[in-house]
């Protein structure tokens, strides 16, 4: 196949003619898929191309093409062809062939029928030789002519006995569719079409496929109809030709057809959205977004389009329906907008400009994304200056924009009635495009169909025409033309409606946007104040004024308000007014878009100029040099917009005064209505009054230009030009705005250049700014004179003037800014110092900052309660932590104090923020700084901190929180001086502790090298910091002395006696003690042990060489010599090898963990043992060794040694025996032991959450796990056990790394692989969850917190250590064994073996067994503490990580459910939680035991301290504490003995840990004890005053604020309010105080007397069942009411009291203060009872504790008649005698209590008495 070329044979005319110049390129058109011969004749085609000239006229192009045969193919030859007709000669095989030749009729017009009618007419005159010469019948077609539009009907006829009647359309303003919208919405449908539509108004690239020409050309028409009003323009190509496809990729948007030929060319356009019309499918590309209409109205259009019918049966009518449908869309879209045009000029020609940050804010759409592109589109741009004129012809849409929009609105939610008035567009829709529908007569010759007509031979070549006969034709039809008289038009332009103008605001939800008129009075009231210079009252009603200026409707009213004060343009105040008013202005200029689209900033610019103050002699400072600092002044779209509704203004003035004696009726004519007068009167001025009119307009705008120069240079230049804060940041040099108008030549040019010579504000020296000032003044002058038609001589004035007016106006700044550098600073709020610890230094003293609230809403007072921030004070930076100190913004809690701190080794991101202050007029420097405390201080510093000031700050910081070295930190720097924080020598630092370790390790050598008797120097691996003590250590050489049997080595044979006081510290270690509480081993000085035991303490590692990691003495089975012991580490990761770290002392299954296996390991060691090997490679002996390890655990097994052989779990049958007794079935999935109780199903947690099984691999999950449905409470439902032996072994490993091992069924171990979280998982879900839990801004969206911390993961991560957990206990509890070996053996095998051990023994929830816990398995077992918290700068990149702080949350979760079980409170796992990643005790340090031998560190806490104030250990700290208080201990404490715990783990049953979201503002963390008791003994201080007052009863009551006050301290529960008021009792009474532990015990063992006591005051019997509950949680409780519940469960277990046991009472009185400080006043009063009944005397007594008033029969009577609530008390007042009402007593005796219920008559003695009852309920009353 080839493609040939085609070319034009013949065209007439021949000339081109006047308006209408010839189409270039047109044969390319012809055969879009290119020129090129077929074997057989095709049938003739017709299609219309449309061709886009360069002046944007379309041309239709009709194409008929026919096709003739070639007789001599071989030879090239070119054959004659007519009209626009085009061949192809070629080379092709020398059969018969043929090649297409095309008649192409080029009009303006679009009448595709007539088109297709005269083509068609032309061949059948051909073809069928008929007697009319071709010269005739083109000759009558190029001498048509027909109006373009008007709704006339002309016949015509072309010679060939043909007639056709041709309808123009009635306005040729309306798009003409026929009925192609309906086949468009046929093929697409109504969602794709709505896809396109949108596409096409915001200027996406569109492309549609069809085979069919035909169709591409109707699709591209149809889609330009629905966009009427609009007018699409950019490129248009409705057929493409295949030559021309490389358009497809211009940047520019389009709507181009393509045959679907080319479909595979078109595949890799990335950004167009491409439409098959064949297919029906509309494609849009990932990366092209596009903006759909705004909701509501998408919605309705689319109804709208499905209730339009008739597509088949009437597709015109249907067609106009859907066009109507889109005009009716577009009346909604664009109502108002001719409200928000701007007329800046009417003569010569308007021009009009639209504003469209007002419509977008009228209409309360700025955030909607369609509109803004619509309106910022070139095709919106075409409609303003198109339809933007007051006088012209209107059309359809004019009239419905003008006379329709009230119906459109309120016919919108009927879709009904919208139908209805969519078909009434339609019928004016259709009438236009059809007149005369009845009129349809067509008579036109077609081709005949004659027998011969195919056949080639007949068919003669299309004739070369005579081209003169042509032209006679034209030349004559040309000539009568010009003779004939001319057609006179009537004009019908008029004046364009607006229509109605635009409502209220109503926002998306259809709210209005109004404030409530209290707003608005606080606003107007505060600015009479300030007039009024009633400075006090207006300072208590800034903090309201300034939040209700977040509204609209109060920044209008501000603006209002201040018009009302200026006088001749010229406002002065005193400093103070200006101060407040300038507040004012920047409060409302905040809130404020860019866009204004409110117009606040607009109307606040004649302000800004009118307000000032007098500084000096002749010098006034304006209030626009205080409000500059806002993003509205850089927008160059503000200042166009601003500038053309000034001109406007003054151009109607213009023309007002003009008018003089109508100016009555002309006052009330808006711009454009004037625009439209002044327009149609213009062609009735003489030639000087129209050039005078023109010469105004022009010196209107010129005036106009200065004043905005000179208004943009005070707004623009800096107060001080020095500091060009906001230009810099703005970048108005280098961001160019987008205009709705056309950019003309000369503005091009002009913006282009200073697009080249602009630098940006980068320098901030003064002449740069005005450089950078004048460049924005000269181009919005250039623009907006260009546009508004200003003289080249005037703008060239103005470019001369401008940088004299801003030089003028910089000299002015100067002596402003000089004089107010003089004037008294604004008093601050004094600095207040925080409190330290003994040891904390201050680094950097104070510097004021302002504390900016977050996006916590509790200190803002969005929640209620007053605003605490933001704040002013200060920000201190210690050697230990961060602290801001300071008092609230608002007056209304002025008088309170902020603290906010954290530890300075807790922080974890510090990010640079820029702030704006509503008081302020600066936009500050900031820092936000997030801690892993859970803290979050956004601290914005004051202008008077200098910014390199801040700058040491950072830097200080930084160098604090990632020392160089773990001994930089504050635990080792405290109490040393601030020079040793920076250069460390650590030569003569711990001197005594120096030489114990190296004797230690001296030691070590010896006995390494008794054990391989070889002499060699020993040095053991580098580690990073160990300064000079590695070369102490080489200088010791090895001295053998003897040779023993490894085995046999104990403690004493093997350590010299001078040494062996060094070794009995690791005796003393954590884990030394609980082994051998355990009985896992014990260190004897006899070389004989019993060798009975199964288990030994291993000293292998006691010099750290196996494993560095490990503590120095192991639990290795008895059967291992210690020289597998240092070959099997070396498979595993870490060299962490498996060990014991607790024992069952019932079921005697042990607990053993390690680190993963390596690799290369992992196979070989799952391989049967079986297996043929090659050779004794080392690898399967140490696979033997390990098999041999595993054995040696499982033989310690009492289970294992029975002698029965391997055990068959006989005992372990439960009741669903089978009955052949071979399968034997387990409860709730887990073998349970016999001798064990069975377990209540209350006792259960869950293994799992929900039935997952992904855990675990399906063999072990088939034992493990049940498949049946879980019971109600979350444990594990009854299941078979598929095996009927359960392993002795369980290996807990990690999925990843047991892949390819295979299970032995004789091996008497299992593995159970499980998913953990990877170090990178918890570290990203724990950011995710400071996020949650302190996010740093107020987000919009009303996201749950609940549902953020559900997205953060981290409750998942809680949920499966959990499970794992109790999956082990489980194991362990039914005589399993389990070894856990995950990662490297530091993070989450730390995590699970902890936990096991703190749910299986109770000794571990205990105070000693929790610190045991921790030293053994996290201290001792070497969690790297200093890695995981980057605690130093080598660790700074790996981040912070919380392994221990999930540790410390699962125990909050486990104490949750069992509140009884542990002795610790939940304030001791947050005092934890705190100081581990707080540096301020050493205990936390250091990543092994080894580092911290090797710093000296471990040891140092036996011996004496030099500051005993300083405590180093965190134990230490607490023991000392818990003897002074008791808020660690939990009060409910009441073990069970040997209880086993089994929480709940599914995600529903963990809680949020208040850990992470409290805080008290008031005082700061409460985990540093001693600053927050003498920070409170300070307020006691400052709270007493001097002389006390008695006069006046001082009120017992306290607010309590969340997130201020610390509400376990103000509202403690009952137990510690009971103690306190003990201790003060016996303070008052001069007694020894007691401590409170021994009160506690005492009470408790009076309590065990009792037997239905179960050991506490709190636990009688019927409690033991809500043991797992948290109804009697104290610390939650109020006062008094947990003890009275306890009390009244006792009594009602126990009918009768026993002796011996004091009762409920005397115990209660125990605590209770004495009675009658409740009964502040009582006695007799008589009481008017209710209605009818009479006056009875009743003893009376007022309880100013309970805030009551209560009566009883008689003063003895314990029960109590009645209360009355002095809260509801209204009033006390004197009465008056009522019937009934004792005798003998005088009138001022009675007196009257009004409550909001009823009025209480009461009556005393005598008159006194009444007096005094009356002045005591007062004072009650009062104190309240």
């Amino acid at each position: 196949l080839i493609l040939g070329q085609g070319h034009i044979l013949q065209r007439f005319p021949e000339k081109d003619w006047e308006d209408n110049p010839f189409p270039q390129g047109i044969e390319l058109f012809c055969q879009p898929n290119g020129w090129q011969l077929v074997p057989e004749r095709e049938r003739p085609s017709f299609f219309v191309s449309v061709l886009t000239d360069i002046n944007s006229e379309r041309h239709y192009c009709a194409c008929f093409t026919f096709w003739e045969g070639l007789d001599n193919p071989q030879v090239q030859k070119a054959e004659a062809s007519e009209v626009d007709e085009d061949e192809v000669p070629g080379l092709v095989q020398p059969t018969q062939v043929f090649a297409p030749k095309s008649l192409v009729l080029v009009s303006r017009l679009d009448h595709t029928e007539v088109f297709r009618n005269c083509l068609g007419l032309i061949y059948a005159v051909h073809v069928d030789s008929l007697s009319v010469p071709l010269e005739t019948v083109i000759g009558n077609l190029l001498t048509c002519v027909i109006p373009v539009a008007g709704g006339s009907q002309r016949t015509i006829t072309l010679g060939a006995g043909d007639r056709q009647v041709i309808q123009t359309p009635i306005n040729d303003t309306l798009p003409v569719s026929g009925s192609s919208v309906a086949h468009l919405f046929r093929q697409l449908g109504i969602v794709n079409v709505l896809y396109l539509f949108c596409a096409a108004l915001t200027e996406h690239k569109i492309l549609f496929l069809s085979s069919s020409y035909q169709r591409l050309t109707d699709a591209c028409r149809a889609l330009l109809a629905i966009m009427f009003p609009l007018k699409y323009s950019f490129t248009y190509v409705p057929i493409l030709p295949g030559k021309l496809l490389e358009v497809l990729s211009t940047p520019t948007p389009f709507i181009i057809g393509v045959n679907s030929f080319f479909r595979s060319e078109t595949q890799e356009l990335l950004d167009v959205i491409i439409a098959d019309l064949d297919g029906g499918t509309v494609t849009i590309p990932e990366c092209v977004h596009i903006s759909l209409l705004p909701d509501p109205l998408l919605q309705q259009t689319q109804t709208a389009l499905s209730m339009v019918s008739g597509f088949l049966s009437f597709p015109r009518l249907a067609d106009k329906e859907i066009r109507a449908v889109f005009l009716w869309l577009f009346g909604q879209l664009f109502h108002g907008y001719r409200w928000c045009l701007h007329i800046i000029r009417i003569h010569p020609e308007p021009v009009i400009r639209f504003h469209k940050a007002a419509f977008l804010g009228q209409r309360a759409l700025t955030e909607d994304d369609f509109l803004m592109k619509v309106l910022d589109g070139m095709a919106f741009a075409g409609f303003i200056s198109e339809r933007g004129p007051p006088y012209r012809l209107t059309d359809l849409f004019d009239d419905l924009m003008a006379n329709q929009v009230e119906r459109i609105r309120q016919e919108e939610c009927s879709p009904h009635k919208v139908m209805n008035h969519i078909k009434e567009l339609a019928e004016q829709l259709f009438k236009n495009e059809n007149p005369y529908p009845a009129v349809a007569m067509h008579k036109v010759q077609r081709p005949a169909e004659s027998p011969g007509h195919n056949d080639p031979k007949n068919l003669a070549i299309f004739p070369l025409l005579d081209d003169v006969t042509v032209q006679l034709f034209i030349d004559h039809a040309a000539a009568k033309l010009q003779t004939a008289p001319p057609v006179v038009k009537a004009e019908l332009k008029g004046m364009v409606p607006s229509g109605p103008p635009l409502g209220d605001i109503v926002d998306r939800h259809g709210h209005v946007l109004a404030n409530s008129a209290r707003r608005l009075e606080v606003v107007r009231n505060c600015i009479t104040y300030i007039f009024d210079n009633k400075m006090l009252e207006a300072k208590k009603l800034m903090p309201a004024v300034l939040r209700a200026l977040k509204g609209r409707a109060a920044r209008v009213c501000l603006t209002q308000e201040l018009n009302q004060h200026v006088l001749q343009n010229r406002a002065v105040l005193d400093d103070q007014q200006f101060d407040y008013i300038v507040r004012m202005m920047n409060c409302t200029l905040q809130d404020c878009s860019h866009m204004d689209e409110h117009g606040i900033a607009a109307i606040l610019l004649p302000l800004v100029t009118a307000f000032c103050r007098k500084l000096g002699a002749g010098i006034t400072q304006f209030a626009y040099s205080c409000v500059q600092e806002h993003m509205v002044w850089t927008n160059m779209q503000f200042w166009e917009a601003m500038f053309y509704s000034d001109v406007q203004n003054h151009i109607r003035a213009l023309y007002l005064e003009a008018d003089g004696g109508e100016q009555s009726t002309a006052e009330q004519l808006g711009a454009l209505e004037l625009a439209s007068e002044q327009s149609r009167l213009w062609p009735t001025l003489s030639k000087e009054q129209q050039s005078e009119r023109v010469q105004k307009e022009e010196s209107t705008v010129f005036s106009q230009a200065i004043h905005y120069a000179n208004r943009m240079s005070y707004l623009l230049l800096p107060l001080d030009t020095s500091k060009n804060r906001l230009l810099n940041r703005s970048g108005i040099g280098d961001v160019e705005s987008v205009s709705n108008s056309y950019v003309t030549n000369s503005i091009a040019g002009s913006m282009a250049e200073s697009y080249d010579t602009e630098s940006g504000f980068e320098d901030a020296e003064s002449s740069d700014v005005a450089n950078s000032v004048v460049r924005f003044i000269n181009r919005f002058v250039d623009k907006v004179c260009n546009e508004s038609g200003v003289t080249n001589e005037h703008l060239k004035a103005l470019h001369t003037m401008i940088p004299d007016i801003v030089q003028m106006h910089i000299e002015t700044l100067d002596a402003v800014h000089r004089e107010s550098k003089r004037l008294p600073p604004i008093q601050k709020p004094k600095l207040l110092r925080p409190i330290l610890l003994a040891g904390e230094e201050l680094v950097m003293d104070g510097m004021r900052v302002h504390l900016i609230s977050d996006g916590r809403e509790e200190a803002t007072g969005a929640l209620g309660g007053p605003p605490l921030l933001p704040a002013e004070g200060a920000i201190f930076l210690t050697t230990y932590r961060l602290i801001f100190k300071g008092t609230p913004n608002d007056p209304l809690v002025g008088e309170q104090v902020v603290t906010r701190s954290f530890p300075i080794a807790s922080l974890t991101k510090e990010k640079r923020i820029s702030v704006s202050l509503s008081m302020d007029q600066f936009i500050q420097e900031g820092l936000q700084l997030r801690s892993c405390t859970f803290q979050l201080l956004k601290i914005a510093f004051d202008e008077e901190v200098a910014s390199d000031l801040a700058e040491v700050f950072r830097k200080h910081m930084h160098k604090l929180r990632y020392p160089q070295h773990v001994q930089g930190t504050f635990a080792f720097t405290v109490g040393q001086s601030g020079k040793t924080l920076v250069e460390h020598k650590t030569k003569d630092k711990n001197q005594s502790i120096k030489t114990l370790s190296k004797n230690l390790v001296k030691s070590a050598k010896r006995t390494i090298g008794r054990q391989y008797a070889t002499r060699k120097k020993y040095s053991p691996p580098t580690w990073e910091n160990r300064s000079s003590l590695q070369s102490e250590l080489d200088e010791d050489e090895l001295s053998v002395t003897e040779e023993l049997d490894q085995g046999s080595l104990t403690l004493s044979s093997t350590i010299r006696s001078s040494d062996r006081q060094t070794m009995s510290n690791v005796v003393e270690r954590a884990c030394c003690r609980d082994y051998q509480r355990l009985g896992l081993g014990t260190l004897s000085n006899s070389l004989t042990r019993s060798k009975n035991e199964p288990f030994r303490i291993s000293t292998v590692n006691r010099m750290y060489t196996v494993c560095r990691s490990y503590p120095g003495l192991l639990i290795v089975p008895q059967s291992i010599p210690d020289s597998t012991i240092q070959r099997i580490s070396r498979c595993y990761r870490q060299n962490r090898f498996p060990v014991v770290c607790w024992r069952n002392s019932r079921t005697k299954a042990v607990l053993l963990r390690s680190a993963g296996l390596h690799a290369k390991g992992v196979v070989g060691f799952f391989k049967s043992p079986n297996a043929p090997s090659a050779g004794p490679s080392q690898a399967d002996s140490t696979s033997l060794e390990q098999e041999k390890y595993m054995q040696a655990i499982i033989s310690s097994m009492p289970s294992y040694c029975e002698p029965s052989g391997r055990n068959t779990l006989g005992g372990f049958t439960s009741t669903h025996m089978s009955t052949s007794g071979r399968t034997r079935t387990y409860t709730s999935g887990f073998p349970l032991a016999g001798n064990s109780r069975l377990l209540a199903p209350k006792n259960w947690g869950s293994i799992r959450g929900s039935g997952r099984l992904s855990a675990y691999n399906p063999e072990v999950g088939n034992r493990l796990s049940s498949k049946e449905s879980p019971q109600p409470n979350g444990g594990p439902s009854e299941a078979l056990f598929l095996r009927q032996q359960r392993a002795y072994l369980y290996i807990i490993g990690d999925k990843t790394q047991l892949k390819g091992g295979k299970q032995d069924s004789f091996q008497q171990w299992e593995v159970v692989p499980i998913e953990v979280c990877d170090v990178r998982q918890v570290k990203n879900s724990f950011k995710k969850l400071m996020k949650a839990c302190v996010p740093s801004s107020a987000t919009s969206e009303p996201k749950t917190y609940g549902c953020i911390l559900f997205l953060c993961v981290y409750p998942d991560s809680l949920h499966r250590v959990l499970q794992v957990s109790v999956l082990v206990v489980e194991l362990l509890d039914t005589g399993s064994s389990v070894m856990v070996s995950l990662e490297d053996g530091w993070d989450v095998t730390t995590q699970v073996v902890s936990l096991v051990q703190l749910l299986s023994d109770p000794y571990y929830r205990t105070f000693d067994g929790f610190r045991l816990l921790v030293e053994k398995e996290w201290l001792s077992f070497g969690h790297r503490f200093s890695h995981r918290g980057a605690q130093t700068l080598a660790s700074q990149s790996s981040g912070f990580t919380p392994v221990f702080l999930q540790f410390l949350d699962c125990v909050h979760q486990i104490h949750l459910q069992f509140p009884m079980e542990f002795e610790f409170s939940q304030y001791y796992l947050k005092f934890l939680a705190y100081h581990y990643v707080s540096n301020r005790f050493r205990t936390f340090l250091l990543d092994s035991d080894y580092e911290r031998i090797e710093l000296g560190v471990l040891y140092e806490e036996k011996g004496e301290r030099k500051n005993p104030q300083v405590c180093k250990s965190v134990w230490d700290y607490i023991d000392r504490l818990n003897k002074k208080t008791p808020i660690f201990f939990n009060y409910m404490f009441s073990p069970e003995d040997e209880e086993v715990l089994r929480p709940y783990s599914f995600i529903s049953n963990l809680k949020v840990w208040d850990f992470y979201i409290e805080e008290t503002l008031s005082e700061g963390p409460s985990y540093d004890w001693e600053l927050v008791q003498r920070g409170r003994q300070e307020r006691l201080a400052e709270e007493v005053p001097d002389k006390p007052d008695t006069t006046t009863p001082k009120s017992q009551r306290h607010i309590v604020w969340p997130c201020y006050d610390s509400r376990s301290r103000v509202v403690p529960d009952a137990i510690t309010k009971l103690l306190q008021d003990l201790q003060s009792l016996e303070a008052e009474l001069g007694l020894p105080p007691e401590k409170w532990k021994d009160t506690w015990d005492k009470i408790k063992a009076n309590q065990r007397v009792e037997p239905s006591f179960n050991s506490s005051l709190l636990m009688s019997s019927n409690l033991s069942h809500q043991r797992r509950s948290q109804g009697v949680y104290l610390p939650e409780s109020g006062v008094g009411s947990s003890i009275n519940l306890a009390m009244d469960r006792e009594i009602s277990t126990t009918s009768t009291p026993v002796a011996g046991r004091p009762s409920t009472s005397t115990l209660y009185s125990q605590f209770q203060s004495t009675e009658s400080e409740n009964r502040s006043f009582e006695g007799i009063l008589f009481k008017k009872g209710a209605l009818l009944k009479p006056w009875k005397p009743r003893w009376f007594v007022l309880d100013k504790t309970k805030h009551q008033l209560r009566y009883y029969e008689t003063r003895q009577d314990k029960e109590c008649k009645g209360v009355i609530e002095l809260a509801e008390v209204e009033s006390v007042i004197p009465g008056t005698p009522t019937m009934g009402a004792p005798k003998n007593i005088e009138e001022k005796a009675f007196f009257d209590l009004k409550t909001t219920k009823r009025v209480y008559n009461f009556c005393a003695q005598d008159s006194p008495n009444a007096q005094l009852w009356m002045d005591s309920i007062q004072s009650c009353l009062s104190d309240a």
